[in-house]
């Protein structure tokens, strides 16, 4: 679709992909925040799981930030995912804007 888009028109594209090839996945799961074994609330919500395997976090940005890779690490550390793939659309070649992440 090419860059220049929101990343809510950006996330319809893989969630898309993934129903066409039949993989299961779920759009913005939220995860709860357990702090000293007391839930807190779930407002975190990584923006794809895939499979309950692979966390997608999807940007629209110029650059991909510190900032954006600690959110992805902090999603698959609460999830007890060990997968996560930090994806910016707002690249000129999308293979530019992957960055894999392993716990």
């Amino acid at each position: 679709m090419g860059p220049g888009l929101l990343e809510s028109v950006y996330q319809r594209c893989p969630c898309h992909e993934l129903n066409l090839r039949s993989i299961p996945f779920e759009p913005q799961v939220p995860l709860p925040l357990l702090y000293k074994g007391r839930e807190h609330g779930n407002e975190l919500i990584p923006d794809v799981l895939v499979d309950g395997r692979l966390i997608l976090e999807l940007k629209a940005v110029d650059e991909l930030a510190p900032v954006h890779e600690a959110q992805l690490l902090t999603y698959l550390r609460l999830s007890g995912i060990k997968l996560g793939l930090l994806i910016n659309f707002n690249v000129r070649f999308l293979k530019d804007g992957i960055r894999r992440r392993i716990l």
